[in-house]
């Protein structure tokens, strides 16, 4: 039966009941019986019902004071531990290694908790985030589609999409669907003769006017004259007036190394 507890339109609440689909999140990350899981905004726990059947341990971040006391009362599980804080600014090396991560998450907490758990320095195995279909597209986004959403998410982790989840599987429906994002972390960097903070410095200059090509807005973004850009992109056999939503990842490597040379 559902819970008649209302949920707060501010913090993106939207409650997921249908147990095939919450099957599928858990089986989307493979949790074996020996994992620890990190589930994010478990809300009334019908996901945590899952998980603590699976894994090990289950930690449960919740931002919802109320939520959380709500949870620790109707969900009692021994390998089961309630945390109510804000987790961009949890601590994810109290973690043990190769931990997973589940999660149900709002649009506005996408785009800040991927940076989160690719800078930290303890990150998740795998995680799958159920997201507004949308923001999934576009962290999974080919060459063509790319932001810096896309290009951070897939120069941390593999990217896939699981599965669509309709918005009428919610309650209250949301105005869209969602769909799954399934990370799973790169064993090393994927170029590993860089330094990230330089290569996004970069990223983000391209980025910074996204209808701008290269040439203007790296010119703008990087503090370059228009020919040092000619130069940069000529070596990296770029056309400068490509614009930063077409470049792979491999291009924005090889700009780099233009630019470091």
């Amino acid at each position: 039966m559902a819970d008649q507890r209302p949920p707060k339109k501010s913090l993106g609440q939207h409650w997921l009941y249908d147990k095939t689909v919450l099957a599928d999140i858990v089986r989307s990350v493979d949790i074996q019986p020996n994992d620890t899981v990190l589930e994010i905004g478990p809300g009334l726990g019908t996901l945590t019902a899952e998980l603590v059947q699976s894994a090990k341990r289950v930690i449960a971040v919740e931002f919802d004071e109320r939520l959380a006391a709500n949870l620790a009362s109707r969900l009692k599980a021994a390998n089961l531990q309630i945390i109510s804080q804000d987790i961009l600014s949890f601590d994810f090396t109290s973690l043990s290694a190769e931990y997973k991560l589940v999660a149900n998450i709002p649009y506005y907490l996408t785009s800040n908790l991927i940076r989160v758990l690719s800078e930290t320095s303890n990150p998740p195995a795998a995680a799958a985030l159920l997201v507004q279909k949308e923001v999934a597209q576009r962290v999974a986004a080919q060459p063509g589609d790319m932001s810096i959403l896309s290009v951070t998410a897939q120069f941390y982790w593999q990217v896939s999409l699981g599965r669509e989840v309709p918005a009428h599987f919610f309650e209250p429906a949301p105005k869209v669907d969602s769909q799954v994002v399934i990370l799973k972390r790169r064993p090393e960097l994927l170029f590993t003769d860089i330094d990230p903070k330089d290569l996004f410095r970069l990223v983000k200059a391209g980025f910074a006017q996204r209808r701008k090509t290269l040439l203007n807005s790296l010119s703008g973004g990087l503090h370059l004259s228009r020919d040092e850009v000619q130069a940069i992109c000529q070596t990296a056999n770029i056309v400068p007036n490509r614009r930063a939503q077409t470049l792979s990842l491999d291009e924005w490597h090889t700009l780099y190394r233009a630019l470091h040379t």
